[in-house]
């Protein structure tokens, strides 16, 4: 059986600017109206998760240019939460592809090749394809190539794309210009290695064929690639091999 209480006074209290129920002074600020709580009458850390109110699942909870709460709308799967700068919340967004390889091809010459040119020749077998996805795509050319002659003499080699020169020096008088330069080759015995590094910017998405080519210092003089000059059937003497690599860097 509920009981009842009974009050025997209320009364207003000017004064202390509330009412007073049996002795016991109210004030208005103590007062809980509604749709309105004062925030001095709560206690730190006293509002639970479940006395929030419900939100969409993923929204994340922001401010915006104003200072106001604001749910930042859920992204999709994969994207990141980036900033949207000063008096912006911040959004999510897919990842940027910069910087990231969409393929990588490679051509790797075993045999051996002859060169008795005074004049750029390519060397079998050294060469790739290569078609971007985009034409804000680079493609990153490494080579790696041993050369070896019988006589004490100068190699010169260069890269290019297609029929186009894409890396060698400045025009200088009757200067060779190439890419990179091995000599003078002076032990026979031996073939010596070097490499090549280019970041390419092809701008298209048309297929793209990278290779290297080689001259000699003088057309009567013979030189080789993945052997020495002198070649020995020994011990004494090795067959190397050559390589070619290119890589799409998105944009």
């Amino acid at each position: 059986m509920s009981s009842i209480v009974k009050v025997d006074t209320i009364q207003e209290n000017t004064s202390a600017n509330g009412i007073t129920v049996d002795g016991l002074n109210i004030k208005d600020s103590k007062l809980v109206t509604a749709n309105s709580v004062i925030e001095t009458n709560l206690t730190d850390n006293i509002v639970t998760l479940a006395k929030m109110a419900s939100g969409t699942d993923g929204n994340i909870i922001s401010y915006d240019a104003s200072g106001n709460p604001v749910a930042i709308a859920t992204g999709n799967d994969g994207q990141v939460l980036t900033s949207a700068g000063a008096g912006q919340p911040p959004a999510f967004e897919a990842i940027p592809g910069g910087g990231k390889i969409g393929q990588v091809l490679q051509a790797v010459k075993l045999d051996t090749f002859t060169c008795t040119s005074a004049s750029f020749v390519d060397i079998t077998g050294l060469s790739v394809a290569i078609t971007p996805s985009a034409t804000s795509s680079k493609i990153l050319i490494m080579s790696s190539v041993n050369g070896g002659a019988a006589n004490e003499i100068h190699l010169h080699f260069k890269l290019l794309r297609g029929s186009t020169d894409i890396l060698k020096g400045n025009a200088a008088s009757n200067r060779i210009r190439s890419s990179i330069s091995l000599g003078p080759i002076r032990n026979t015995s031996q073939s010596e290695n070097f490499s090549i590094q280019f970041l390419d910017s092809p701008s298209s998405t048309d297929e793209q064929t990278y290779k290297i080519q080689m001259q000699n210092q003088g057309g009567s003089v013979t030189s080789h690639i993945n052997r020495s000059g002198s070649d020995g059937d020994n011990t004494t003497f090795s067959r190397n091999t050559s390589s070619i690599t290119v890589m799409e860097v998105l944009a």
